[in-house]
C-alpha cells in the first residue's frame, strides 16, 4: 500500500484526545493495559518517542519485534508502535485470529515507499532483458509486504542490517548477481565489506527506469535500488571532519544505512542492536558520536550517564514518521480495542503474505 493510500484510509484523531492532559492519557493507558492484561501486547521500536516507549512491553528492532509478537500466542491484540512495514511483518508472522494495530496509519517509512511493487516489476523485466536468469532479489526488511512477496516469488529473501552479509553471501551461491532493495547504502556497504569493488555495483533508478553504470554490463555483480533512509543519509562526511577537529577523543559509530563515505570514515558501523550493545560494553568516561535516529541517541545518553553520547549530526531531528505515534494516537487505538471496534488494523492479503513469508523464512533458516 502506498503512502497516499495509507493517508486515505487513516481516520482522524478525535478531538477529545487533543484536549486531554499528558497525565490523563498516561493514567488511562495504564488502566487499559491492566484491564486487557495478556490479551494486549505492545511492541515498541527503538526509534519511538519516550512517551510511547514507557508503555511498550518490549523494545527492539522491527523483525525482532514481529517475531516476539508471533511467539506471544496469548495476545489477541498487537498494538505495534513502529511504522507500517513493521506492522505488516507482524501481521504476516502472527496467527489469523490475532489483530495487529498501528496507532497512526501515517507512520510510514520513506525508504520503504521508494520501492513500490509496480516499479519493481518493471525493473525486473528490464533487468532480465539485460542479464537473463542471473539475478537474485534481496530486500531489506524495511520494505513493504509486496516487495517481500516479490522476492519470495523469485527465489530471493529478506535481510536485516545485522545479517545482511550472511544473506548476500548466500545469494551469491544461488545466482551470479543480486538486486538489492530498497536501500542502496546498506547494499553498497554490505557488498563492499564482502570484497566486491564499487566498480562492480550499479544503481537502478526507478523514476527514470534506467541503470546507472558506466562500465561493461557483464562486470556488474550488485544492482542497488536507488532508495535511502531520509534520516541516516543526513549524516555527512563534514559532520565527521568537524568532530575530529573539535574533539578527536570521540569514537564515531554509525548505522550501515549511512552513505558509503560516512561508513568508511567512521570508527565502527553496525545495526541498531550492535550500536546499543557496543555502547553498553564501552568503558566509563568514553565519548561516542552516534550516527542513527535521534530518539535512540538521546535514550542511549540518558541510560549511559557514565559516558558522553551525542548525535554525529548536531542538527539532527527524530524520524518524522516514527514520531507520528504519540500518546493521543496510542490511547485512541487502545480505547478502540476496549470498545470492540479496533481501528487502523493492518491486514496483509493471503497471497502476498504467503510469498512474503517465503522470503522471510529463507532468511530465518540461514541467519
Amino acid at each position: 500500500m502506498s503512502l497516499q493510500e495509507l493517508l486515505n484510509t487513516n481516520q482522524m484523531l478525535p478531538e477529545k484526545y487533543r484536549d486531554m492532559t499528558t497525565e490523563e492519557m498516561e493514567t488511562r493507558i495504564r488502566e487499559i493495559k491492566a484491564e486487557l492484561g495478556k490479551r494486549l501486547f505492545i511492541p515498541g521500536h527503538h526509534y519511538q518517542r519516550d512517551e510511547v516507549i514507557q508503555f511498550a512491553d518490549v523494545t527492539g528492532d522491527s523483525l525482532q519485534l514481529a517475531q516476539i509478537s508471533a511467539k506471544n500466542t496469548e495476545a489477541d491484540f498487537v498494538v505495534f508502535c513502529g511504522v507500517h512495514f513493521m506492522a505488516e511483518t507482524a501481521d504476516i508472522l502472527t496467527d489469523e485470529r490475532q489483530i495487529v494495530v498501528l496507532p497512526d496509519m501515517r507512520a510510514g517509512c520513506s525508504m520503504a515507499d521508494m520501492a513500490d511493487i509496480n516499479q519493481t516489476e518493471k525493473a525486473w523485466k528490464a533487468l532480465e532483458k539485460d542479464f537473463g536468469d542471473t539475478i537474485l532479489p534481496l530486500t531489506y526488511v524495511n520494505s513493504t509486504a509486496a516487495i517481500k512477496a516479490f522476492c519470495g516469488r523469485n527465489g530471493g529473501a529478506t535481510v536485516t542490517s545485522s545479517n545482511a552479509k550472511k544473506m548476500v553471501e548466500w545469494a551469491f551461491t544461488q545466482k551470479e548477481r543480486i538486486l538489492f532493495l530498497p536501500d542502496q547504502h546498506l547494499g553498497r556497504n554490505t557488498a563492499f565489506d564482502l570484497g566486491i569493488p564499487l566498480e562492480q555495483m550499479a544503481v537502478w533508478d526507478p523514476i527514470i527506469e534506467r541503470l546507472e553504470y558506466e562500465g561493461e554490463l557483464e562486470e556488474i555483480k550488485v544492482i542497488l535500488w536507488k532508495g535511502h533512509c531520509s534520516v541516516h543519509e543526513k549524516f555527512t562526511v563534514e559532520n565527521i571532519r568537524e568532530l575530529r577537529e573539535s574533539d578527536p577523543e570521540f569514537q564515531i559509530i554509525v548505522h550501515p544505512e549511512c552513505t558509503h563515505e560516512v561508513v568508511q570514515l567512521a570508527d565502527d558501523a553496525g545495526s541498531t542492536h550492535y550500536i546499543i550493545e557496543k555502547l553498553k560494553a564501552a568503558p566509563a568516561n568514553s565519548k561516542w558520536a552516534v550516527g542513527t535516529e535521534m530518539n535512540l541517541v538521546r535514550r542511549l545518553g540518558n541510560v549511559h550517564t557514565d559516558k558522553t553520547v551525542i548525535s554525529l549530526n548536531p542538527n539532527m531531528c527524530p524520524c518524522l514518521t516514527m514520531n507520528r505515534i504519540d500518546l493521543p494516537h496510542l490511547l485512541w487505538s487502545l480505547e478502540s480495542i476496549v470498545d470492540g471496534n479496533a481501528i487502523n488494523q493492518i491486514k496483509v492479503g493471503p497471497e502476498v503474505a504467503t510469498d512474503a513469508l517465503l522470503a522471510l523464512e529463507r532468511m530465518l533458516q540461514r541467519a
